[in-house]
């Protein structure tokens, strides 16, 4: 990639993310923290068993019984330097950037990758 991308625009397009989620998801969020780090863990690499991460979902989703209750607050970080290598443009990143935002968000809301993969492919019959 030709241009650097500052924190200042990364961290827009992660909220340009939340603002596009429609109304009813936007306000159910509730208290998770949404964090930009540069690279996951080897750690986190190897308890998820991939080699590389857009995004990563910790937390009870709002699925869950007592998910109200849970002792600590839902978090999702992105990863930084795995969206900027994913991508030759700066439209690339923005993208990739966006479609992380709601992939975790969607695990917030207790969607599985399984079901996410099926709207993505048009299968909504299930």
């Amino acid at each position: 990639m030709d241009e650097p991308i500052d924190d200042e625009t990364f961290e827009d397009w992660v909220f340009e993310a939340i603002d596009a989620l429609p109304p009813a998801f936007r306000e159910r969020l509730g208290s998770v923290a949404i964090v930009v780090e540069e690279w996951p863990t080897d750690e986190e690499l190897r308890r998820l068993g991939v080699p590389g991460l857009y995004g990563l979902y910790q937390g009870v989703p709002r699925s869950a019984l007592g998910a109200d209750y849970a002792t600590t607050p839902s978090r999702i970080t992105i990863y930084r330097g795995t969206c900027q290598r994913s991508a030759r443009t700066r439209e690339g990143v923005r993208e990739r950037v966006i479609e992380t935002v709601h992939h975790e968000i969607a695990h917030h809301f207790g969607i599985s990758d399984d079901r996410l993969r099926e709207l993505a492919s048009g299968d909504h019959a299930h």
